[in-house]
């Protein structure tokens, strides 16, 4: 009786949970569909990037202008303007005849996570029983970053074993946005004193001088985290293809996949192995999944792709999640939100500009080389991180 009591307790919890991760899935839906679209829309490489990185644009751009909204509204009327958002996208997908869809739908998407990211966060945690327990924190990370990764796996499947690969991920998407939306609905509201939609400003990052030693090699990692993300879902799918002959959609799907499903497993080890540890080992993943992804690209060998997606992810959820728990500790209270907002911005940058540049360079000295100039600069920075944790006064070695 007692643990049935405790799961009906959970129940919203993990309904606004499984809510949060059929928005984010639509964010990363079209990576194994981008070759399709190449091949029918015939544009370049640098395209690819172009068009993967307008959604972190449209992310920062909510979470500048728009992050605290839910704090003011309410959760649920932004979660139910992020769900139409994501549906816009899917429209636009659907409806891709010509280079500005897509490029319209990634913004749509870009604005859908945006609004997302911050409410769902708190929503899931507010819904949990003693609100703010690890658990619901796992809840919710699980669910946004099961989501992105549930994206590429949904759309691999589909789009190689089933008819209309362009338009039928989409089209299953768009229902399980309908049903997201009716979840929502029967879901009770956490904020109870809203004001009007006017009160919500442009939140400007900050960063305090306190908070400054601490920030910087979190931001790195963060920074180097997201586009090692940036990277398997834009161009992952484009080398397999090309080196390693890899034209199974559902493959190129999971193996992107892998790379988030790790990263919550990451972050689910930063309790047992605390924060200060889970920083420099998070940094030490992702340089080693950066210098296995290398030799993927040298050697043309998929199983060092795959080693490569688990260590890498599990490293950035370890670098993300504790990096965020440092920031957010260091940080006062008055400017936490500004602060945090800031490591986010860092973070979707990261997701962005540096796979732009792999495009850019991919035009001029192929994919695979291109590849190689990103790993080598990403891993400047994450080591560089990495020493400086362990070398600063207090630093944790291990």
């Amino acid at each position: 009786m007692d643990g049935g009591l405790a799961r009906r307790n959970w129940l919203p919890c993990y309904v606004s949970g499984a809510v949060f991760a059929v928005c984010m899935a639509g964010t990363t839906l079209p990576t194994p569909l981008y070759s399709l679209y190449q091949d029918e829309l015939g544009f370049s490489e640098l395209t690819v990037t172009v068009v993967y990185a307008v959604y972190a644009f449209g992310v920062i751009g909510v979470l500048l202008l728009a992050g605290n909204a839910s704090d003011a509204v309410g959760r649920r009327p932004v979660l139910l303007g992020g769900l139409g958002c994501a549906a816009a996208s899917a429209v636009c997908f659907l409806g891709a005849t010509a280079l500005g869809w897509l490029f319209a739908g990634r913004l749509l998407s870009g604005l859908s996570a945006g609004l997302f990211t911050g409410a769902a966060t708190a929503y899931v945690m507010e819904l949990a029983p003693g609100k703010g327990s690890p658990r619901a924190s796992l809840v919710a990370t699980a669910a946004n970053m099961g989501g992105l990764g549930c994206g590429p796996l949904l759309a691999g499947l589909l789009a190689q074993y089933a008819p209309w690969p362009l338009r039928l991920p989409f089209v299953v998407h768009l229902v399980l946005l309908a049903a997201s939306a009716a979840l929502l609905l029967g879901l009770p509201e956490t904020v109870s004193r809203r004001r009007p939609l006017s009160t919500v400003r442009p939140r400007r990052p900050g960063l305090p001088p306190e908070v400054r030693a601490v920030f910087g090699p979190a931001a790195l990692a963060s920074f180097v985290g997201f586009a090692l993300f940036g990277v398997f879902t834009s161009v992952s799918p484009a080398f397999l293809a090309q080196f390693l002959d890899v034209d199974n959609h559902a493959l190129s799907g999971l193996i992107v996949a892998l790379a988030f499903f790790a990263s919550i497993a990451g972050q689910a080890a930063v309790g047992r192995i605390g924060e200060a540890r889970s920083l420099p080992l998070g940094c030490a993943g992702l340089l080693g999944g950066l210098t296995l992804l290398a030799c993927a690209l040298w050697w043309h060998l998929l199983p060092l792709v795959v080693l490569s997606a688990l260590l890498g992810g599990a490293g950035q959820g370890l670098a993300f999640r504790a990096a965020l728990a440092q920031v957010a500790a260091a940080s006062p209270a008055d400017h936490r939100a500004a602060v945090i907002s800031s490591l986010f911005v860092v973070a979707y940058t990261g997701i962005s500009l540096p796979v732009i540049g792999v495009g850019i360079l991919s035009g001029h000295i192929g994919l695979q080389d291109a590849g190689l100039v990103f790993i080598a600069c990403m891993a400047v920075l994450v080591a560089y991180a990495g020493v400086y944790l362990l070398r600063r006064p207090g630093g944790v070695r291990v």
